[in-house]
């Protein structure tokens, strides 16, 4: 009889010997492999706060300091017209004369009152006339007195102040009837506009009313001059607020003596209210998700990429700001390199 035995111990041995081989090479692989991760390499900055001037920026259209639709206080012909529109005049020039018939007429009565008036006022001294015929003579001198003036005031229109003509809207001769004939519902025969200084009407909102001042300095920037601003200072504050809008006026008032803005331009007015710290980055450390208007950036947490989601604010030069919870001072904010980067890959600082 053959036993089995030594055949099934040999195959028993040989099958070790090939498990035992198999093994030791597989741990001589694992022991010569390149383990080693790549890391990106970034550049990173340090965040710290910064004192920034928090300001505003509204529209506005400019207007004319002063604006005057000259009439006068009663319908009538229009003698002559002394302007013509973009005229410069000066303060206390004549530029319209109305119909004076009423005025000479006026005129020839409170001299025939003043006589009969001066003739009772020298009998009154002595006596010789009632106290109430003398009162009643002289009230009426009064009244024909300030018809006169009156008169004249209305009849010889003279440049309340010095100014450009923007508006002429009668020729002489023709009647002058009383009817809104302006853009601003009103009647004129001429307008008077002050162009050296303008003023803009800025509507801000209630929340800053506690910060806006008289003798505020702004900014006013022109589509015009793209490369030049002018300087605008805060001189009138209007003490309501609007219920419908929640929002107050502001006035303000700009210099013009180089006659380079104009009434009517529309400008951007930036007012400065007041400084607080801000988190202020380099705009290309912040990366916008594509197909959305979600912002993010990246910090370095120990060799490791973290992403971040911010808002973000206002522009300063290359440097925005931005908002976020988990940004503190002291992080280590990415600044270059970041495009490539997923939340948590290893990265390499050559900074």
């Amino acid at each position: 009889m053959i036993t089995r035995k030594p055949l099934l111990k040999g195959i028993a041995v040989f099958g070790l010997a090939i498990l035992t081989a198999c093994s030791g090479g597989e741990q001589k692989s694992s022991a010569t492999g390149n383990t080693e991760v790549k890391k990106e390499v970034v550049r990173v900055m340090e965040l710290q706060y910064q004192t920034v001037a928090r300001s505003v920026e509204y529209p506005a259209t400019l207007q004319g300091y002063e604006e005057v639709h000259l009439a006068p206080a009663a319908p009538g012909r229009i003698e002559a017209i002394y302007a013509q529109v973009g005229d410069r005049v000066n303060k206390g020039a004549a530029l319209v004369q109305m119909d004076r018939t009423q005025l000479h007429q006026a005129e020839v009565q409170l001299k025939t009152v003043e006589t009969d008036f001066k003739r009772l006022d020298t009998l009154a001294k002595v006596g010789s006339i009632a106290r109430q015929q003398y009162d009643q003579l002289r009230a009426q001198y009064e009244v024909a007195r300030s018809n006169v003036t009156f008169l004249k005031e209305n009849t010889r229109l003279l440049a309340p102040f010095s100014g450009v003509i923007s508006g002429r809207y009668f020729e002489p001769g023709e009647m002058y009837s009383g009817a809104p004939n302006t853009q601003a519902g009103k009647a004129a025969v001429l307008s008077i506009v002050q162009i050296d200084r303008l003023k803009a009407m800025v509507a801000l909102s209630e929340k800053h009313f506690p910060f806006v001042k008289n003798s505020m300095e702004t900014t006013v920037l022109t589509d015009i001059y793209k490369d030049r601003s002018f300087t605008g200072r805060i001189y009138r504050v209007h003490p309501t607020i609007d219920p419908m809008n929640r929002t107050f006026n502001v006035e303000i008032l700009i210099d013009n003596r180089e006659g380079l803005l104009r009434p009517g331009m529309f400008s951007r007015v930036t007012i400065d209210l007041d400084e607080e710290e801000a988190i202020l980055l380099p705009s290309m450390a912040v990366l916008k998700m594509q197909g959305s208007n979600d912002r993010y950036l990246f910090v370095d947490e120990q060799g490791v990429a973290r992403r971040i989601s911010v808002t973000v604010g206002k522009r300063y030069d290359d440097n925005i700001e931005v908002y976020s919870d988990q940004l503190k001072p002291g992080s280590r904010v990415i600044v270059s390199g970041q495009a490539r980067l997923l939340d948590g890959v290893a990265i390499q600082v050559v900074n």
